[in-house]
């Protein structure tokens, strides 16, 4: 004996009844929701537990990484299979309608039921994002106009310093034949060129050779050295320089390979999410109306 009927319906014939019910949708959601948010400090409180200010007790990054994976993936499952499934149970029983479409409407529901938790859940993430973000601009405006207020005041006095970035050419300009004389008689402007060059050779490829000549001049005046001791000083602050410019941009990279995994990982989790929480309110509303036949025997 089927249970649905699997005849058409007639031509200007049609229910009253929608075939959407948002109560069981906005129920599983809310459900969905709230196992999200339990599972996810459940996940911080285990998260916590890893890390320590305390050198080689705490795990590595790689390792904290792939359990936070792991754990955001079996979150978005289980909460997702929450959702679908009890909202595939709450909804009521659609009669004298074909089997096929009752199964549609199920993982229509479950999928609903997900996608409405998801937004929930994102929104309360953006809120949290935004009030941290708020905060942080709030400190950079006044700090901005703190600075802004110190640059008026250094200005009226006529002590603003000149452009940041018209500085090392009016450097070359203004740079004097006798440098070991120069950085005697007034070290502090030799250390603030020196910097201003070692600056402007990190943001570019490299300090040029003549560049080079002259730090070495003036370290060798200062630190009392060959010149040759003074250019292999330089040249080894340089690779210095060079290394730690080189590290930076390697962690850079590391950090976009990995939001990048990152987020078609977490793609990848949603969409079979939705699919769990689909099957799942396909299978809730399979046994409820089992259950209904069941009873009326």
């Amino acid at each position: 004996m089927s249970l649905y009927s699997s005849s058409v319906s007639d031509v200007g014939i049609e229910s009253s009844r929608p075939a959407l019910a948002w109560g069981p949708v906005i129920g599983g959601a809310v459900a969905a929701a709230a196992v999200t948010i339990i599972l996810l400090l459940l996940g911080s409180g285990f998260g916590l537990t890893m890390v320590s200010p305390w050198s080689g007790d705490s795990a590595s990054f790689t390792t904290i990484g792939i359990t936070a994976a792991i754990w955001f993936v079996v979150v978005q499952w289980l909460s997702s299979a929450l959702g679908g499934y009890l909202t595939g149970r709450l909804r009521t029983k659609w009669a004298n309608v074909h089997t096929d479409e009752v199964f549609f409407r199920d993982t229509a529901h479950g999928f609903l039921s997900w996608a409405l938790a998801t937004v929930v859940v994102v929104g309360m993430a953006s809120s949290a994002f935004t009030s941290l973000a708020g905060a942080g601009v709030q400190a950079v405006s006044s700090t901005a106009a703190t600075a802004a207020v110190a640059g008026t005041a250094a200005a009226a006095n006529g002590d603003a310093a000149p452009d940041a970035a018209t500085s090392y050419f009016t450097d070359m300009l203004l740079r004097p034949q006798d440098a070991a004389a120069r950085a005697q008689a007034d070290n502090a402007s030799a250390t603030a060129e020196i910097s201003r060059i070692l600056t402007r050779g990190a943001l570019n490829e490299g300090v040029p050779d003549d560049d080079r000549a002259y730090i070495a001049s003036i370290v060798a005046s200062r630190a009392g050295i060959s010149p040759e001791d003074a250019r292999a000083r330089v040249d080894e602050v340089l690779k210095q320089i060079d290394d730690a410019k080189n590290a930076a941009l390697k962690a850079a990279d590391e950090a976009r390979k990995s939001a990048a995994t990152a987020a078609m990982l977490g793609a990848l989790s949603l969409l079979i999410g939705a699919f769990i929480a689909s099957a799942a309110a396909a299978l809730g509303g399979r046994q409820r109306d089992d259950d209904e036949l069941a009873s009326s025997r």
